[in-house]
């Protein structure tokens, strides 16, 4: 039978004093091991050099770091790299890593699959399979060869975060702690469709930047591109954002997917400075990256321009996102490893 190993990847200093304690350590014992982990990124236990020999041996009878390099890559003629990674139960994920002058961006997934069906998005299309744990999250930037020349890091991959809110807060202490990675908060955002569960408790528990997926200042459209509409409103959203202050550090953005023909017109421009007036916020504006089987199209520039100077005219920034990667599958909305899952499941 195999000795299936906890990672260490992924604990926190508390949860390594409780180990320490466990096995009977001193208690510094669990500062030295995050330190090899998230300072200096060690792989293997042998490599924690200053724990003596026997404390090794007793910690990895039970407990290994954890990492594991990605199984697949693909690269973008625009430099944009997909990877895929596998999880110890054997299904996959993907993440992309993405170059821009003097910005690393690392796109991380924080679920294999997507519970929430949204019509536009290859990973709602393939289904929901698990949530990925910390571990399985934070290897995503441990393990990949740019891991340390990263500046940012988005939770805009498969899953929808506030779905897999524990393990998600946990990695964002983690990557912002003096005892792990050290960030800034203002270097991370993560992404939601508006989850009621737990969206009130990721305002208060975390200073991460937030953005919200919109796509339609309509409920009742928005409710046909997103079926999470139906269970937390867009107005409910932007209520309770109203309580809080994103005019410091913190920064509160909606992501809308500009679809040609069916939210591209100055109607949808008005309405949503309408609705998000008095939010210091800013729109990314984002093309449509055509998927199988949906009956949606991206628009056309000139109309993302005309669009994007009415909202910031009107006192909403707003921005036109580069698109990148879309060649290797690897732009907004178009993670999936359906493909890969399906093979498990033949074989």
């Amino acid at each position: 039978m195999t000795n299936i190993k906890i990672p260490l990847l992924g604990k926190t200093i508390s949860d390594l004093q409780s180990i320490v304690a466990d096995l009977g350590m001193p208690k510094f014992t669990a500062k030295q091991i995050s330190s090899w982990i998230y300072e200096k990124k060690v792989f293997s236990i042998d490599d924690m050099t200053n724990l003596s020999v026997k404390n090794r041996e007793i910690l990895k009878e039970k407990y290994e770091v954890g990492a594991d390099a990605p199984v697949h890559e693909m690269r973008s003629v625009d430099g944009t790299v997909k990877y895929l990674f596998r999880t110890p139960e054997n299904d996959y994920i993907e993440s992309v890593y993405i170059p821009d002058n003097d910005r690393a961006t690392l796109c991380v997934s924080s679920q294999v699959g997507c519970k929430m069906n949204c019509k536009f998005c290859m990973t709602g299309k393939q289904g929901y399979t698990t949530s990925l744990t910390v571990s399985q999250i934070l290897n995503q930037i441990y393990s990949i060869p740019e891991r340390d020349s990263l500046t940012n890091v988005v939770f805009m991959g498969m899953g929808e975060p506030f779905d897999n809110l524990d393990e998600v807060l946990k990695s964002l202490e983690i990557l912002t702690s003096d005892y792990g990675y050290g960030w800034s908060p203002k270097r991370i955002t993560v992404s939601s469709v508006g989850l009621k569960k737990g969206f009130e408790r990721f305002l208060n528990e975390s200073d991460c930047h937030l953005a919200i997926s919109l796509h339609s200042p309509f409920p009742a459209q928005r409710k046909e591109l997103m079926p999470a509409e139906k269970a937390f409103s867009i107005m409910e959203i932007v209520e309770i954002l109203r309580n809080y202050d994103f005019s410091k550090q913190r920064r509160l953005s909606f992501e809308y997917i500009v679809f040609k023909g069916v939210n591209d017109s100055i109607v949808y421009a008005k309405e949503l400075v309408k609705i998000l007036k008095g939010l210091d916020c800013r729109i990314n504006l984002i093309r449509f990256h055509a998927i199988p089987d949906v009956d949606l199209e991206g628009t056309d520039m000139e109309s993302m321009i005309t669009f994007r100077d009415y909202l910031t005219k009107h006192g909403l920034f707003s921005t036109i996102r580069a698109s990148r990667g879309e060649d290797i599958f690897a732009a907004c909305g178009m993670l999936s490893t359906a493909q890969q899952q399906s093979e498990k499941e033949r074989n």
